[in-house]
């Protein structure tokens, strides 16, 4: 069974992308063309300009959905639905390819699919590799850093989240404070590597404490004041020495509150003698050092890890369409009225496909 063909067109922050996947749910899928124009007008300005950023995503758009049917030999009548992130995101940039899908699929007849950018991340371990419902899922990207049991499409229960800055922010932060070029998250990885963890103990927010929400502006702030207190210039050394000290204390938040989470879904989901599912989404995921955390982890609690490509952690059309493939599996699509949405929580997906048309 080959299952559905989809195109997905990503435009919610600076990657203006577009891909086909075909497959049939759970996975995994073929990626048949995978299109990502990444913008770099933003270095100059140490981020992401929304409007700088939505206004490129008119001028490529076109380009890439052509360049991404040219790659994967197929026409548009060979198409099933058209996909497009609908939020969260840069409201200006989620306009752009939302507009474009629906255009799309207004002039081919085909059923428009409304997708979630965070069930994106979440569904891409499917794409590449089958992974079955319910699954334990850590969300980590530029914006978001969740716990969450995933029980299927549409289907996510919150065990905790950031109550600050997201994880790829505060690597971002971090790197801007130690005056690293945007994006900075991949640098500081980098450094860290060559760093003395053990210069600078900072500081372990919400270590040992019940639940699993995340803090890291404490982390970000004890960075900001260990650059401060040093002597001006910091040097290549004193870089490498705070970058290593800061993934340090990343990397035990991570495990503390992702062991709290893995207990708690074993109790809801699983049994001693069971191996559970733990994927681990976003373009944080990329970081080779908490990867490798992770898999110890997961390791010791008996949980089986699923981290996808470092290429498809990061946004990319792939994710989008496979989203859709799941979507459209499912009976789930929307009208040419669908709105964008700024914001978007996982967890507002259900009541959402209960009146899914």
């Amino acid at each position: 069974m080959h299952g559905f063909t989809v195109l997905g067109i990503e435009t919610s922050c600076d990657e203006t992308a577009a891909a086909i996947v075909r497959g049939p749910p759970p996975g995994p899928g073929e990626i048949l063309s995978n299109v990502i124009h990444a913008q770099l007008d933003h270095e100059a300005y140490g981020g992401v300009v929304p409007e700088i950023a939505a206004r490129a995503h008119v001028e490529m758009l076109d380009g890439v959905v052509e360049r991404c049917l040219e790659k994967s030999g197929i026409g548009l009548d060979k198409i099933d639905a058209i996909a497009a992130t609908a939020g969260p995101g840069l409201i200006g940039g989620v306009m752009v390819g939302l507009l474009t899908a629906k255009a799309l699929a207004l002039s081919t007849r085909k059923p428009l699919i409304a997708v979630n950018h965070l069930e994106a991340h979440a569904l891409t371990a499917r794409l590449t590799a089958r992974v079955d419902f319910p699954f334990l899922l850590l969300l980590i990207s530029g914006g978001h850093c969740q716990l969450m049991a995933v029980e299927g499409v549409g289907r996510y229960r919150l065990y905790g989240a950031t109550i600050d800055d997201a994880l790829g922010e505060a690597y971002d932060k971090t790197a801007k404070l130690l005056g690293l070029p945007y994006p900075g998250g991949p640098k500081i990885e980098v450094l860290a590597a060559q760093g003395r963890a053990k210069r600078f103990p900072f500081p372990r927010p919400m270590l040992g404490r019940a639940g699993a929400d995340f803090s890291f502006s404490g982390l970000k702030t004890a960075v900001r004041q260990t650059v401060s207190e040093l002597a001006v210039p910091v040097t290549d050394s004193d870089k490498a020495d705070i970058a290593a000290g800061f993934q340090a204390a990343v990397l035990d938040v991570l495990r503390d509150r992702t062991r709290t989470a893995m207990q708690k879904f074993r109790t809801e989901f699983g049994n001693t003698n069971d191996e559970c599912n733990f994927v681990v989404a976003g373009g944080v995921a990329s970081n080779a050092a908490i990867r490798g955390a992770l898999t110890d982890l997961a390791n010791q609690e008996g949980f089986a890890l699923h981290v996808p490509p470092a290429a498809l952690c990061t946004d990319n059309g792939a994710m989008i369409a496979w989203a859709g493939v799941e979507r459209l599996a499912a009976g789930l699509t929307e009208s040419l009225d669908f709105a964008p949405r700024a914001r978007w929580p996982l967890i507002d997906l259900r009541p959402l496909n209960e009146f899914a048309k």
